[in-house]
């Protein structure tokens, strides 16, 4: 079957009648000395989150408190034999564990349990292959993918034919790659010879836009960037409730007043993000790294949106950007204060007093209710006139 069609195959099987069929899973996750409690329930709660944009339903969760381990079967014995038997009991078609897995260990597991075996990063992957479109963003994917199928080989294809479909599921298919090694290398080989020449094509792009500001939007994954690009642009981009709902780079023109520049909506940042993509899509953060200004888009309504904001930080600094000109934009006010109406501490003035009034050049809006937006827009077009007068002090 070819990739294309591989791709969101599950999707298609299970609209039946108009009506979705999730699958039922469960989620597996590790108290270790890197990892409290309280980390580990958030990590979960994102994981499940992701499973629900993948299209399963959390039946239960699984969590243990380990001081190593296991090199096996990740979690302890008894543990397994506990989730084993939960399995078989409820007919479960796939275990998801929080952290990545080694092959030894994906194998070891699927061979007791007897169903899908998937991790965090064959998770998003498998998210990231069901949102790419365009022929650029499916190429990314498709290198990502065989770069962490690659060590998985041994077993998998035949497991491939007997589940097909699913959650995790979309991907590269067996009789595409077969079982050989140095075909999946040369395959892998092809798809990076092809992202350079995209790559080339995508400077030549942006060497095309001429000598226009160019301001991005970054952010952790579900904060809202679609929505304030489609109402600050009036564009039409997709936006949904699920992480990831984007993944190919939009740019628009924007034109505030007297002044133009570009704007550009990339993929978001997600805590625990496979390296495989951060290699992959090499050029959507080429369009971060060459932008003039950062819009660091914050989902205020989040509980733990302080934690997204020090991960979007990291990564910025991980790709040597963590320097470059920000205004941090705390978006979904309407949300925030939806939880407690009659708390003065919810009002944009109280935020202001806060460690937030720190931040240089923050702002608060909802980019839904356009509350706040003429104080967002006047901030940017001060730091985009600013980048422009220093370019052309003539005009």
């Amino acid at each position: 079957m070819p990739i294309r069609e591989m791709i969101g195959y599950s999707r298609h099987k299970m609209l039946e009648n108009n009506k979705l069929e999730y699958e039922n899973v469960v989620l597996v996750g590790a108290i270790t000395q890197s990892q409290n409690a309280e980390l580990l329930e958030e990590y979960l709660n994102e994981l499940q989150f992701l499973v629900r944009t993948a299209g399963g339903k959390v039946v239960k969760i699984f969590t243990q408190s380990i001081y190593t381990v296991n090199p096996k079967t990740y979690i302890g014995s008894g543990k397994i034999e506990e989730l084993r038997c939960f399995v078989k009991a409820h007919k479960i078609s796939a275990i998801i564990f929080d952290d990545e897995l080694t092959p030894t260990q994906q194998k070891s597991i699927e061979r007791i349990m007897k169903c899908k075996i998937i991790d965090r990063t064959g998770l998003i992957l498998d998210i990231f292959a069901q949102r790419a479109h365009t022929s650029y963003a499916v190429t990314q994917v498709e290198l990502a993918q065989y770069e962490y199928l690659l060590p998985r080989l041994t077993g998998l294809w035949t497991h491939l034919e007997r589940q097909r479909g699913g959650v995790g599921m979309r991907g590269p298919g067996e009789r595409e790659i077969e079982t050989d090694r140095r075909i999946v290398r040369n395959k892998i080989s092809t798809l990076k010879k092809k992202l350079v020449n995209i790559d080339k094509q995508m400077v030549a792009q942006r060497g095309n836009r001429g000598s226009l500001v160019r301001v991005a939007l970054v952010g952790y994954t579900n904060v809202g960037k679609s929505t304030l690009m489609n109402t600050f642009s009036k564009s039409k981009i997709l936006t949904e409730d699920k992480l990831f709902a984007t993944l190919d780079t939009t740019v628009r023109k924007v034109i505030i007043d007297d002044i133009s520049f570009l704007l550009t909506d990339t993929v978001g940042f997600i805590r625990k993000l496979p390296t495989q993509l951060v290699a992959a899509f090499k050029s959507t953060l080429d369009e971060v790294r060459e932008a003039d200004i950062l819009l660091h888009i914050v989902d205020l309504s989040h509980p733990n949106f302080e934690d997204h904001m020090a991960s979007v930080h990291q990564t910025l600094e991980d790709i040597k950007i963590g320097d470059k000109p920000t205004i941090t934009v705390f978006n979904k006010m309407d949300r925030y204060r939806d939880y407690d109406t009659q708390n003065p501490k919810k009002t944009i003035h109280f935020l202001q007093t806060t460690w937030m009034s720190k931040i240089r050049d923050a702002v608060f809006i909802s980019a839904v209710e356009k509350e706040n937006f003429d104080q967002f827009k006047s901030l940017v077009y001060k730091k985009v006139r600013a980048i422009q007068t220093s370019r052309f002090p003539y005009l």
